[in-house]
């Protein structure tokens, strides 16, 4: 299908002197969300993941096995939304939550540089999901979109997402790639116009991750969507968040950008893993290791 020609219909991305403008209007206001009930829903938001090179059956059990230990460790905290792992790995966490509200995030589709063939990628898709994947994140060609192959980024996503019919599908804009506004709004949009459930920041494997700019630029495409379709699309700030801090910026940009009917899980995540510790800890009020 033909998605750039849509690209038209909406205004044109701001410019980099005005992302920087609002994005640090909104690191000023974020101090007003610093506080334990704002940290509680952004752990209760977190796909709590580990996707690393050392990661095993054992390991990702293991892994699985505290996240679960939550509930009874913490029962006045909602536990975290999904465990998010490689696809190899969703049978495994499915054996351990199984029973439990848990979900299973799985990324696919050629996870991080989505640099293979497209049979490929909707194979990963596929079998993860049969083993269990309530979800799935892939990652957008970002050499596609850098070198103006809008269509072919697009139909790759349309494709996964006929793959995925039943799950939530995120799509990874790579916005540390991708550099410009005007990359990261069409980005976005296009994501959108091709299926994704929700958008996200980063992969979390290249020196730039996610930045209140390019959350931004976002949501502003969120919103401007929703206003033209009246569907709903989540976003995701992945790669590098870290503090309670952190993750309390990027709620205050869902808040003040698309409105505090975004702020649920089913339309704003946070990936990270050191993140949960720190969260916990601004919550409790003191240091708390539990992971």
């Amino acid at each position: 299908m033909e998605y750039a020609n849509h690209l038209n219909e909406y205004v044109a991305a701001p410019s980099v002197e005005e992302v920087a403008r609002e994005a640090a209007a909104l690191r000023e206001a974020a101090a007003e969300n610093h506080n334990a009930d704002v940290y509680r829903f952004c752990y209760s938001a977190i796909d709590l993941t580990t996707l690393s090179c050392n990661d095993s059956t054992a390991s990702v059990s293991a892994f699985a096995e505290r996240c679960m230990e939550f509930y009874t460790a913490y029962p006045h905290i909602p536990n975290v939304a999904s465990i998010c792992i490689y696809p190899s790995f969703v049978e495994t966490v499915g054996l351990v939550v199984d029973g439990s509200p848990m979900r299973i995030t799985a990324v696919a589709g050629g996870f991080p540089s989505s640099q293979t063939f497209l049979e490929v990628k909707m194979l990963e898709a596929a079998m993860a999901i049969e083993n269990g994947a309530d979800e799935i994140d892939i990652v957008l060609n970002a050499g596609k979109m850098l070198t103006g192959a809008y269509d072919e980024a697009a139909n790759e996503i349309e494709v996964l997402r006929a793959e995925s019919a039943g799950t939530v599908l995120k799509v990874i804009l790579e916005t540390g790639a991708l550099k410009t506004p005007e990359l990261i709004r069409k980005a976005s949009l296009l994501s959108m116009f091709a299926g994704a459930d929700f958008i996200k920041t980063s992969t979390g494997k290249i020196d730039v991750a996610a930045t209140p700019e390019a959350a931004v630029v976002m949501c502003h495409a969120i919103r401007d969507y929703h206003e033209r379709t009246g569907r709903r699309v989540g976003f995701k700030a992945a790669g590098g968040v870290r503090s309670a801090e952190d993750a309390a910026l990027y709620y205050t940009i869902v808040e003040r950008i698309l409105g505090r009917e975004w702020l649920t899980a089913d339309l704003f995540r946070i990936g990270a893993s050191s993140a949960a510790n720190n969260l916990l800890s601004a919550i409790e009020g003191r240091e708390v290791k539990f992971y």
